[in-house]
């Protein structure tokens, strides 16, 4: 039968040999076996109870409550815990991811980024980021909710229309107006991406439109300035007319 010493417990787990000690002493973990030497070693199932011991130790339980459950639950018990545990631990990270990319894109499309401002974002998004869909029945929601941009996502289209917003913002600055050469770049951009994404139905299009012109707080959307609104609007009427 394999058995393993403390010094060779200690290489394979990564931990210490004075904490192997450790729990020698307060009788959370006691090698099975001893030499005629007094030389201890450890077995197999001294070694699934230490497994059981980390995982406890990684949920955050003191060790005078691993002691108490460490007999009452299986290894597979004690691996659905972490499971569990881990996903929550996952959920709670990419939320934090989720929460980072959509600053960093706040960065992106303001020119001036005031704490008072980051904190009313947030607060916009956490409490009312789904307000949009109640205006929309049961599948447009579910389409829409497939191909609206979201600052949270770092996907291409949410690129592509950050970058559209970044050039309607430049137009502005520099007094291009929607009829210019600019503006009419402008103009062929955002109607190639609202067709790719709205698959060529405009009534579901103009419909969004409207709710994306109504004030923030009611719909929860990405605050966008009435003037960057109007620009758009403006320079894709000059295209069509102009067509």
């Amino acid at each position: 039968m394999k058995r393993w010493t403390t010094g060779e417990v200690s290489k394979q787990r990564n931990i210490s040999v004075r904490t192997l000690r450790y729990y020698d002493q307060i009788n959370l973990l006691t090698p099975s076996f001893k030499d005629d030497n007094g030389k201890r070693y450890y077995s197999e199932d001294d070694l699934f109870t230490l497994e059981k011991i980390i995982i406890l130790k990684s949920l955050s339980l003191p060790l005078d409550n691993i002691r108490d459950i460490l007999d009452e639950l299986s290894y597979r018990q004690i691996l659905v815990s972490h499971y569990n545990y881990l996903q929550e631990e996952l959920s709670k990270l990419q939320a934090s991811i989720s929460n980072t990319t959509s600053l960093i894109h706040m960065i992106d499309l303001e020119e001036s980024f005031s704490w008072e401002h980051v904190s009313r974002l947030v607060r916009n998004s956490d409490n009312s980021s789904k307000k949009w869909i109640d205006y929309f029945q049961e599948d447009e929601r579910n389409f829409l909710q497939e191909i609206i941009p979201n600052l949270s996502n770092n996907d291409e289209i949410t690129q592509q229309y950050i970058a559209v917003l970044q050039r309607i913002e430049w137009c502005i600055k520099y007094d291009r107006k929607p009829e210019s050469d600019e503006g009419l770049d402008v103009a062929l951009k955002l109607i190639e991406l609202t067709n790719e994404n709205f698959q060529g139905d405009t009534e579901l299009m103009e419909k969004f439109w409207e709710i994306r012109k109504l004030p923030a707080e009611e719909t929860g959307l990405y605050p966008i300035s009435e003037e960057v609104l109007e620009f758009a609007e403006r320079c894709i009427e000059v295209h069509f007319k102009l067509c």
